[in-house]
């Protein structure tokens, strides 16, 4: 299993962000996590990452408990976070924002070229200020800084947020060629249709909690509505009746 979630929980102050999660996710596929605003899922993203610290639990990677690593020695061991809201460097081109990046990670197939060409949209941007391109292109530009580690986890925080559909359908398109390449992916969308499109497994988080995993294929549509809302208790693996 490449990724093992134990009974983690992670805290703002006195707020209990993320309670009691636990989760595996096997190379190669793509978990979708939905869940409405203040569910716990960008918070969850992070403490995998790195980023948040956990207040409890365990963070295993390829069998290593990275629980109290830096966020920068999970990045050379192969977890890469797309973070809400890009954070790109907005004076530097879209080549300097990915080559700076590929300077922090590890050995593999992602190179200038091959983000590129899953972003042929960014090719004739690349001496482009990221400041001045459209919220799309900012996003293709981020999930190829992130691809420029050459991570073996990598997640993506609200792929679609805020973004016209005309851009959102360019972004999964080459999400798309990502997946097929064998990557393995950690997905937070709020867009439902889009994630039970992609995932090969989805997990519904409220108030802190996975409430409902499955297959696209075992939920029901108003199964993972019900739970993103919380309107009655779903459980886990709660299959199409």
């Amino acid at each position: 299993m490449l990724l093992e979630v134990q009974a983690l929980e992670a805290r703002h102050g006195l707020l209990q962000a993320v309670r009691d999660v636990s989760l595996k996710v096997a190379e190669g596929e793509t978990l979708a996590l939905v869940g409405a605003n203040g569910a716990g899922k960008t918070t969850l993203l992070r403490t995998i990452a790195g980023g948040h610290r956990a207040a409890a639990g365990r963070v295993l990677f390829d069998g290593t408990d990275v629980t109290r690593s830096s966020a920068h020695k999970r990045v050379r061991m192969g977890i890469a976070l797309v973070p809400e809201g890009r954070h790109l460097f907005p004076r530097l081109t879209v080549d300097e924002n990915l080559r700076v990046a590929g300077g922090n990670g590890r050995k593999g197939p992602w190179s200038l070229d091959a983000v590129y060409a899953a972003f042929p949209n960014l090719e004739p941007l690349r001496r482009h200020r990221a400041g001045t391109l459209s919220g799309g292109e900012q996003q293709a530009t981020a999930i190829g800084r992130a691809l420029m580690t050459n991570p073996r986890l990598l997640l993506v925080d609200e792929a679609s947020l805020g973004l016209s559909p005309v851009a959102v359908d360019g972004v999964y398109r080459s999400l798309q060629t990502v997946i097929e390449s064998g990557a393995t992916i950690i997905l937070v969308e709020q867009d439902l249709r889009r994630a039970m499109k992609v995932a090969t497994r989805i997990s519904c988080m409220l108030e802190g909690r996975i409430v409902l995993e499955g297959t696209p294929s075992e939920l029901t549509r108003e199964a993972v509505v019900d739970a993103y809302f919380g309107l009655r208790e779903a459980g886990t693996s709660q299959a199409t009746a």
